[in-house]
């Protein structure tokens, strides 16, 4: 069984692979790659299980070194997305992401590490799953897949991302413009965002209920409103339940492009 030495981290380098679905009722986030399209594509790539762990790099990659040699694919929006054969003391730097805010980290056999129910994810806000990669860390690797590597067409960019919705389900606790300013106006991505949500810098949503919520079940996706008046877009390590109202939902489909979000982007809403 080879490994991989972890020189740098990159500015946040977590194990994903599908998450934890399922287990709202326990109070586990889903957690899981944010762009799952991604982890499918560098998956298929190296000829892993399409769910299997990858390293979710964030902005900056990480520089990892091989002890054997690997069959690795880096899969991120933007990039030329191919196998590569790396030998025994190769090392590999990832470096800036050109497009998106996350590249996935494919290796054949995937990351071998333990898994915590049912999913070897790292989630930031419970702290289930291994820690996010320091250097010094040493990844096992998975036994041999049976399948075979795909080669894969380029993937289109699309620099002006819009977001599809469902209003509610506490779209009555804001006034009734709420909508159409979700809808007219081009949000910036604040910096302080993470996993757990993507935070919103635009005009304030005006509520018309000043009341405290009772905390109720989210999901990934929800726009929560805090007092601010600022939209907070749930992603993937978001808590199970929430006491601000949820004036929308963004559509399953839209999550990877939610998930790709950097700070300073610019993002629209579309009903």
């Amino acid at each position: 069984m080879s490994a991989i030495d972890v020189l740098s981290p990159g500015v946040l380098t977590t194990v994903q692979d599908r998450g934890r679905p399922g287990l709202a009722h326990l109070g586990v986030p889903p957690s899981g790659a944010v762009d799952a399209p991604s982890l499918e594509r560098g998956n298929r790539l190296v000829g892993n299980d399409r769910a299997a762990a990858a390293l979710e790099a964030t902005l900056i990659g990480p520089r990892l070194r091989f002890r054997g040699a690997a069959l690795v694919a880096i899969s991120a929006p933007g990039r030329d997305e191919r196998a590569f054969a790396v030998s025994a003391g190769d090392e590999l730097e990832v470096g800036r992401l050109e497009y998106g805010a996350r590249g996935y980290v494919c290796v054949r056999g995937g990351i071998d590490v333990a898994p915590v129910l049912g999913s070897r994810s790292t989630d930031l806000l419970s702290g289930l799953g291994p820690a996010p990669l320091r250097a010094g860390d040493v990844l096992a690797l998975g036994p041999e897949p049976h399948a075979t590597p795909e080669p894969l067409a380029r993937r289109d960019v699309d620099v002006e991302p819009v977001l599809h919705f469902h209003p509610g389900p506490r779209d009555d606790w804001f006034a009734p413009d709420a909508i159409e300013a979700l809808v007219g106006t081009e949000w910036r991505v604040s910096p302080d965002s993470n996993r757990v949500g993507v935070r919103l810098e635009g005009p304030a949503l005006r509520r018309v209920r000043t009341d405290e919520l009772l905390s109720e079940g989210v999901v990934t996706g929800a726009l929560q409103v805090p007092p601010s008046g600022l939209p907070i877009l749930l992603l993937n390590d978001h808590p199970t339940t929430g006491g601000y109202p949820v004036l929308a939902v963004v559509t399953s489909d839209d999550l990877p492009v939610a998930g790709q979000l950097r700070p300073g982007d610019r993002v629209s809403f579309r009903r």
